[in-house]
């Protein structure tokens, strides 16, 4: 695989706050990282700790309160991917798929010809005339990820996208998203909330603090593509795995909950 040397995204010192119900909330507070052109970066951390919130930002949902996001690009094409997939029931597969493209000037041969494409890349072949309640969870989240590759993004947003699968289908879906991954080359960020998720998919796994959160370590994972089940059970796997357990159980002791910024960040 082929790196630019411009990063796809740069976010530099950036903080948000916001109200709510019970008040002010410090969602994310000084948090700078680069993701490198057609890297798989993983975001883990505790619950409340502003994964969302980041992938929000990135996306454009969600204005920062202070620093900044560069794109190496004018007008970047973002595609995010949320834990349920958020079909429209009343249209088929096909058509779900095709829907990013619908309100463009293009016309309906090419929409059609590309979301079959993907409709193949995403291993749903037989299934384009399927409606969602006929469609298992992992089958309506391949669904979800081939619409949001629709518009060809330049980064692909994934917000816990298998958090609702079982352990199974939740490693066959990863090996699926990473075939997809090879064969379109995006630059990914993804939330996760498992530690063996996170280390088998990514180059790099930011770690986030509890609120505010802040990245308090980037581990580098240094495993060969591309990726077979039979990594897990590799030495460096599980150094890898107990690296990052420590830092999660280190960051969730009790001495650390006190909302005020952390000394350093780690780089592994």
């Amino acid at each position: 695989m082929t790196f630019s040397p411009e990063p796809t995204v740069s976010v530099k010192n950036l903080e948000v706050v916001f109200s709510d119900a019970s008040g002010v909330v410090h969602a994310l507070r000084d948090v700078s990282f680069t993701l490198p052109h057609n890297s798989f970066t993983t975001l883990i951390g505790v619950s409340g700790s502003g994964k969302s919130t980041l992938l929000r930002v990135l996306a454009g949902l969600v204005e920062p309160t202070k620093g900044e996001v560069q794109f190496n690009k004018r007008q970047p094409r973002v595609g995010l991917v949320f834990q349920k997939p958020n079909l429209m029931p009343w249209r088929r597969v096909i058509e779900n798929i095709s829907l990013p493209l619908e309100l463009e000037n293009i016309p309906k041969e090419e929409i059609r010809a590309r979301a079959q494409e993907l409709i193949e890349l995403v291993g749903l072949e037989g299934f384009e005339q399927a409606y969602p309640r006929d469609l298992s969870g992992g089958m309506a989240q391949r669904v979800a990820i081939a619409r949001s590759l629709m518009q060809d993004p330049d980064l692909l947003l994934l917000d816990e996208p298998f958090g609702a699968l079982d352990a199974l289908m939740r490693e066959r879906m990863g090996d699926e998203l990473l075939k997809i991954w090879h064969a379109r080359r995006k630059t990914v960020l993804m939330v996760t909330h498992s530690i063996a998720e996170a280390i088998y998919l990514s180059d790099k796994v930011l770690v986030l603090s509890p609120r505010p959160g802040q990245i308090i370590l980037e581990l580098t994972v240094d495993l060969p593509r591309p990726r077979t089940p039979e990594v897990r059970y590799l030495p460096a796997f599980g150094d890898l795995v107990h690296e990052l357990r420590d830092c999660l159980s280190e960051e969730n002791n009790p001495s650390n909950l006190t909302g005020k910024p952390f000394p350093y960040k780690q780089e592994c």
